[in-house]
């Protein structure tokens, strides 16, 4: 994917993504997380007692996958580390745009406050490599 493509493939609906973090014993955990691009940076927020914000916290070493599911199949590869906020104060203002971009505009702000809370951190992951393909099956 050209870099304009992979912006689009990223933003143009939403996808959840699957972040893999390392456990303290070195197994790999990967859980599903909602996101947002804030110019090449992926913002997304977690509960700081989760298993994926205690490794992050141990360990900023994370790897994220995206991926189209339908033919002609299309996915994006990000490894980067993971930077966390507690108590940022950006915090309302990026889970109310994360929580409108996957509910809707209507539910946006319900998912701002359910989203920023005490006990969740602001992540921002910063790109150390990028893989992006397109029309995998063609």
């Amino acid at each position: 994917m050209t870099a304009r493509e992979y912006e689009n493939f990223m933003l143009v609906r939403a996808r959840t993504a699957t972040l893999a973090t390392v456990r303290a014993d070195g197994r790999p955990h990967a859980a599903p997380i909602w996101f947002d691009l804030d110019g090449d940076i992926l913002v997304f927020t977690t509960g700081e007692s989760t298993v994926k914000g205690r490794n992050m916290r141990r360990d900023p070493r994370v790897s994220l996958c995206i991926d189209e599911e339908e033919p002609p199949f299309h996915f994006v590869v990000i490894e980067g580390k993971a930077e966390l906020t507690a108590e940022d104060p950006d915090i309302l203002r990026w889970a109310t745009r994360i929580g409108g971009r996957y509910m809707g505009a209507e539910r946006a702000e319900e998912y701002g406050r359910r989203n920023a809370v005490a006990s969740e951190l602001l992540v921002r992951v910063t790109p150390q490599k990028i893989l992006a393909y397109k029309n995998i099956s063609d």
